[in-house]
């Protein structure tokens, strides 16, 4: 569930939380709805997909947020010690503090469960939603559904079991609080109540998340305004030139005026 990792180009500004820790974030001035990226699971906010955003809101005017959930990148904390609901805190405090109006949400992985999760607390400020490979519920449906009864033993026990990493040599540590917390933040077992528009972008080529996890989130949310695409060749990653240009399309459609609102205006 990793995006792939390019240089930063400047320093970040962090925010500072109750608790001590702090969330480090980029933040470009423009024009809104605004565009606010949440990254995928151990991914960080100079991967591709990120930075090729902000590259196109620097190009077109638009203003744009890029962060690091608690545990990633350059905001503090570990990653075992992480959870949903941590992460969650973590995207509303960014849209509150770091945002002004309307924004479209972009949420890769990992990072869509998360968007869906602080659209839910902060609907109003909602323009719009764009999922890339979207995994919500993954911690329950993905990982423990998919243990063997010896690893979920060796996870109640120790606390922490290694996953295999489809993009390192490494396993991914997974910790039984973010699998006990992720129960408490299941989005697919009934209806989403967001009505905003909403786009899914998923590979058929991806060996991570099925694509009929983005079937089920786009029949879950309450919306009439959301379509699901396929691309052929992506992977769970899709950070290649072709599947970034169909997230550029995608993110221009929902910037684009509706019909409604242009009768409105003639």
């Amino acid at each position: 569930m990793n995006d792939t990792q390019s240089p930063s180009s400047s320093s970040p500004q962090f925010l500072a939380c109750e608790d001590g820790e702090s969330i480090a974030y980029h933040v470009l001035p423009g024009r809104t709805p605004g565009i606010v990226f949440f990254g995928g699971l151990l991914s960080d906010m100079t991967g591709t997909k990120a930075m090729s955003l902000e590259t196109l809101c620097r190009q077109t005017g638009r203003a744009f947020v890029r962060f690091d959930y608690f545990g990633h990148g350059a905001s503090s904390g570990t990653f075992t010690e992480g959870t949903i609901s941590r992460w969650k805190a973590d995207a509303v405090r960014i849209l509150d503090e770091a945002t002004e109006g309307p924004q479209i949400l972009i949420g890769s992985s990992l990072g869509a469960w998360i968007m869906i999760l602080a659209a839910l607390e902060r609907s109003e400020r909602v323009a719009g939603m764009v999922g890339i490979a979207a995994a919500p519920d993954f911690t329950e449906d993905l990982i423990w559904e998919t243990l063997s009864e010896e690893d979920r033993n060796n996870l109640q026990e120790t606390g922490i079991i290694g996953i295999p990493n489809p993009h390192g040599n490494e396993p991914t540590p997974i910790s039984r609080a973010l699998i006990e917390d992720g129960r408490g933040n299941l989005v697919l077992r009934g209806t989403i109540p967001l009505t905003c528009p909403v786009r899914l972008l998923h590979g058929l080529l991806d060996r991570e998340v099925p694509s009929e996890t983005s079937l089920k989130l786009a029949t879950s949310l309450e919306s009439d305004n959301v379509t699901v695409t396929f691309i052929k060749n992506g992977d769970h990653r899709l950070s290649n030139l072709e599947s970034l240009s169909r997230i550029f399309l995608t993110v221009a459609e929902l910037l684009s005026p509706s019909p409604q609102e242009i009768a409105a205006n003639d």
